[in-house]
């Protein structure tokens, strides 16, 4: 019989994922086997002939788990499933048989099972199997993680704590996750004192990375539904800028930062020219991710020759530049397999932020 956690959140984007990564990390340290599951998963992706989380797919890829895919996500939430669900159209499912099957198969298999919710405690109350009443089911503890501050993140976690405890589900830590490196002792210490004497155990997660939280190339094709033209090694680029190609090409090209992605109009010739031109110096390959090219507009075939010569990633998008430039601002980067950089650098730093064996008592 394994050992479970259920990694839960006060909410969407707190780094849950990257939890879950960095804790499959160090458990493997010293464990021989380590399981992961999602039993409700809201973002699918296909896997072979399987509809799964992406989360699913991430763990599955990541750390050679492929043979468990089928069990890792019970539960995929297909387009429409919550509606076809409320209009009775799924009440030949078991939905909770679903979930305790393939725990009670990796429990056997496995020294250490890794359960991930999906987002704050309610997330699942519309199928009637929100993340507390799945921790209780599951008879998990809960690690339940959450962003970095004071007040607003003791509130959350203290809405997320009633429903936990209604449900009778056992959160024994929190998991500030997100931390300012110069704020970090200090705003521990805080939350530390506001649960003090509540049995909960406060932990640090990982200080905040702009390497974990912007997009790469590859992001922002999935994003937009588009192939990345240009370099294929790029695509695992991390994007840190996304800046609008409106200004002239000069005071674009002075506005450049580390790795910036630039959105531009097909028809800006002059730009598009300076910018795959710039790609071929390496000290503005730094600054130059790549480029975005939008509107319904053609671009020019000697413009089109000159940047498939440079090799500068481009994505071709239709729409105008104004809706791109939103969709790409409003976007929060999930972490998938492909992501070595991102990957790298969570493994690398859970040695140095996460106290594992402090969590690992727990359990």
């Amino acid at each position: 019989m394994a050992k479970k956690v259920f990694i839960g959140a006060t909410g969407q984007n707190c780094g849950k994922t990257t939890i879950s990564v960095s804790l499959m990390h160090l458990a493997r340290k010293k464990y021989d086997r380590v399981g992961f599951i999602k039993p409700i998963g809201p973002k699918i992706e296909y896997y072979d002939d399987f509809m799964v989380d992406m989360d699913a797919v991430l763990m599955a890829k990541a750390y050679g788990l492929e043979e468990d895919i089928a069990l890792m996500s019970p539960v995929a939430l297909h387009q429409n499933f919550t509606r076809d669900y409320l209009a009775g159209r799924l009440a030949d499912l078991d939905l909770e048989k679903k979930i305790l099957d393939a725990v009670e198969e990796l429990d056997a298999k496995y020294d250490l099972l890794i359960i991930e919710g999906a987002g704050h405690g309610g997330v699942g109350s519309v199928i009637g199997l929100n993340n507390a009443r799945v921790a209780k089911m599951l008879g998990a503890p809960v690690f339940i993680v959450t962003e970095s501050g004071i007040g607003r993140a003791i509130d959350a976690i203290n809405l997320n704590l009633a429903l936990y405890r209604q449900e009778g589900a056992d959160v024994r830590s929190v998991i500030m996750n997100k931390l300012l490196p110069a704020k970090r002792n200090d705003i521990l210490g805080y939350l530390r004192t506001a649960f003090d004497g509540r049995g909960i155990h406060v932990a640090g997660g990982f200080n905040y990375s702009p390497i974990l939280a912007n997009p790469t190339l590859a992001h922002i094709g999935k994003l937009l539904k588009l192939p990345v033209h240009g370099n294929p090694d790029e695509r695992s680029r991390i994007i840190h800028h996304i800046q609008l190609g409106a200004a002239s090409s000069q005071r674009v090209v002075d506005a450049l930062l580390e790795s910036t992605l630039v959105a531009v109009t097909g028809s800006r010739d002059e730009l598009l020219v300076t910018l795959a031109s710039l790609y071929h110096i390496p000290e503005y390959r730094g600054k130059l991710a790549g480029m975005v090219i939008t509107g319904h507009a053609p671009v020019s075939k000697i413009s089109q020759q000159i940047l498939d010569d440079s090799s500068i990633p481009f994505i071709r998008v239709e729409e105008t530049t104004s809706t791109v430039f939103t969709t790409l601002t409003d976007d929060v980067a999930k972490i998938t397999a492909e992501d070595q950089e991102k990957l790298n650098w969570i493994r690398a730093n859970a040695e140095q932020d996460i106290d594992f064996a402090a969590l690992d008592a727990l359990l």
